[in-house]
């Protein structure tokens, strides 16, 4: 999880993204490979079934997480009691958007924030 987080800071901060945008983009980066590693199915190699990539469109970084779970990701509202449960709410929190697409190996979650207002 910890090279997937420096590898999002570190292609923001190569191109220089906003003010934040390379320490922002970490957050959601690790909830969305927390998530992936947590549903991964009984028998993948979860480090090779997932794959994060980040991409440019005009003024928005995109990070899509890939994993071979064809799972939906839910939205769930966390009580404070709750351990787990709040990661795509953190994700939705910081940034501009979020969603997920099908595919035929399994699932594509995607955030975009805006780094070049």
């Amino acid at each position: 999880m910890a090279s997937a987080r420096r590898f999002v800071r570190d292609v923001a901060a190569d191109w220089d993204a906003g003010p934040d945008i390379p320490e922002v983009a970490e957050l959601p980066t690790s909830e969305l490979v927390t998530n992936a590693l947590a549903h991964t199915p009984t028998g993948a190699p979860a480090v090779s079934a997932i794959r994060v990539s980040v991409s440019r469109e005009q003024e928005l970084i995109v990070v899509d997480v890939h994993d071979a779970c064809v799972a939906l990701p839910r939205l769930r509202r966390a009580s404070h009691l709750d351990i787990r449960g709040r990661g795509l709410a953190i994700v939705q929190t910081f940034s501009h958007d979020w969603g997920w697409i099908l595919t035929p190996y399994g699932k594509s979650v995607w955030f975009q924030l805006v780094a070049w207002p």
